[in-house]
């Protein structure tokens, strides 16, 4: 009965993942505030309806009463969010939170599954949920920062020099672990300051570009992100100098839109990537792996070989949760997630979680072109371009597609500085959107004042005719009739939105 139970679990999960994912990309074709709040509410029916589902089936299958404990705080904690940024935050884009929450919740559903049999029972799941708390602690107040502090933008060597100092401090007394340098352990808490600096990052190369585009402030601007990626070279942080790499190229591209940038940009970065295998031996290791896991399978291959067993041994739909094997995928809660979700929940749900990732990516986009701000246009495109790079770089590097990197899935994987600057980030997008809905009511409001000036105009035009006795006024009875433009307008029963207010909340 437990595995009847557990096999047709997977299958209706599998089906409220679809149709929630179906729904992130049929909102944009919405013309009407109601129809998308419709479709915004089943998305929160469907989350909850999976949340209820998956921990079920694990509990029909451990018989172990903390699961359940752990389904009542994840949902409380879900619900709490979704509803405090309705509270606090009416005009923030509700896609981009249930999206934030779905995301959670898969991470937590795997987290815990992959917790149970662990040297500490379910303790991961509970630091992870704890983690999840302090982040949305942050994620509601940047907003209202991003809002209000207008001279973000004036920082900009503040950005640089607290970003480079704290990849620096890394660089020269973090332990090494795994053959790179990456965080500071502050008691049961590890803290991986790149996971921050990145925000700092993106701030600094916008704040620089608005300034100026000139060759020279280029010059200046790519020395101090070079100097960036070199500190984190140095530490051996690869897959984190690759994402500030990419993010400042692109960056740099679109506010110059000089291709030449672009060229030599990617020319150099193939040049330091030859260079690197060179230097470094653990990356001669990885790209072996990546050629051949098989071959290299007890030098370096075992990791990538196992993530390609357990995405195999899943297939479309799964073994279903507790039907599969994914402890025996090293580090399987933090950077090989994806593989142990594919093998228990299937591709199917895999291919679903990164459609959610790509309309994230969309809204962020959506958000960035829309704004006026150049400084906030840059920031909203470098701070979506880090996440997406981060989800490419993760799966790509599981399902061999590139190299393995060693960097998380946000908001997936287990980390409590993955997540906390994840959630920072995605406030800060929530901040940018209030301003972008900020800038729309001023643009409305001028057009309002506008057309009621030229209205007054003409009015006074008229007046100023009659009163010259240019114009007689005619005896017929039609005269006291109202003028066409007089005569109000019928309301329709749905107001659609025009062509500037058509936009996803």
């Amino acid at each position: 009965m437990t595995n009847i139970i557990i096999q047709i679990s997977k299958y209706i999960i599998i089906l409220l993942m679809a149709a929630y994912t179906f729904s992130c990309f049929s909102i944009f074709t919405r013309n009407y505030e109601d129809e998308e709040k419709r479709v915004l509410i089943r998305q929160d029916v469907l989350l909850f309806l999976l949340q209820m589902v998956s921990f079920f089936a694990m509990y029909t299958a451990k018989k172990d009463l903390r699961i359940l404990f752990i389904y009542a705080a994840l949902a409380v904690v879900i619900l709490g969010v979704i509803l405090l940024y309705n509270l606090i935050y009416p005009s923030v884009s509700r896609l981009v939170v249930n999206n934030m929450c779905m995301l959670i919740t898969a991470g937590m559903i795997m987290i815990t599954r992959l917790s149970v049999d662990s040297k500490s029972p379910y303790g991961i799941a509970v630091k992870q949920l704890a983690f999840v708390i302090v982040g949305v602690s942050f994620g509601l107040i940047v907003p209202v920062l991003i809002r209000k502090m207008e001279f973000l933008e004036n920082w900009t060597y503040i950005y640089a020099g607290v970003g480079g100092a704290a990849l620096l401090v890394v660089a020269l007394f973090a332990a090494t672990s795994g053959g790179a340098k990456l965080s500071f352990n502050l008691g049961p808490v590890s803290i991986q300051p790149s996971e921050f600096v990145k925000i700092l990052f993106v701030f600094y190369v916008a704040s620089s570009l608005k300034k100026s585009i000139e060759f020279k402030n280029v010059v200046v601007t790519t020395a101090v992100a070079a100097a960036h990626v070199l500190i984190l070279v140095i530490s051996t942080d690869l897959g984190a100098a690759l994402i500030y790499f990419v993010v400042y190229l692109i960056m740099l591209y679109v506010a110059t839109r000089q291709p030449l940038y672009a060229v030599a940009g990617v020319g150099a970065g193939c040049g330091a990537a030859v260079i690197g295998y060179h230097i470094f031996s653990h990356i001669k290791v990885r790209v072996a792996a990546w050629q051949d896991p098989f071959a290299t399978y007890s030098n370096g291959g075992y990791q990538i070989a196992q993530s390609l067993f357990a995405i195999g041994s899943g297939g479309w739909f799964g073994t279903g949760l507790f039907k599969g094997q994914p402890d025996t995928i090293p580090v399987a809660e933090t950077d090989l997630i994806f593989s142990a979700i594919t093998e228990e929940i299937g591709m199917i749900f895999s291919l679903c979680l990164i459609l959610i990732c790509v309309s994230c990516y969309v809204m962020f986009l959506n958000i960035a072109m829309e704004l006026r701000n150049q400084f906030y246009k840059l920031v909203a495109l470098g701070l979506g371009t880090c996440y997406i790079f981060q989800v490419f770089l993760q799966i790509g590097g599981v399902t061999k597609f590139i190299p393995l990197t060693g960097v998380t899935l946000p908001f997936v994987s287990y980390g409590g500085s993955s997540l906390l600057s994840t959630m920072i980030m995605f406030g800060i997008i929530q901040g940018l959107y209030i301003v972008r809905e900020d800038e729309e009511a001023e643009r409305e409001e001028k057009r309002r004042k506008k057309l009621q000036h030229e209205k007054n105009a003409k009015r006074r035009e008229r007046e100023l005719k009659d009163g010259s006795g240019r114009k007689t006024k005619k005896k017929s009875t039609t005269s006291d009739k109202p003028r066409f433009e007089e005569v109000p307008r019928q309301r329709t029963p749905k107001k659609a939105r025009s062509h500037n207010q058509q936009r996803v909340r």
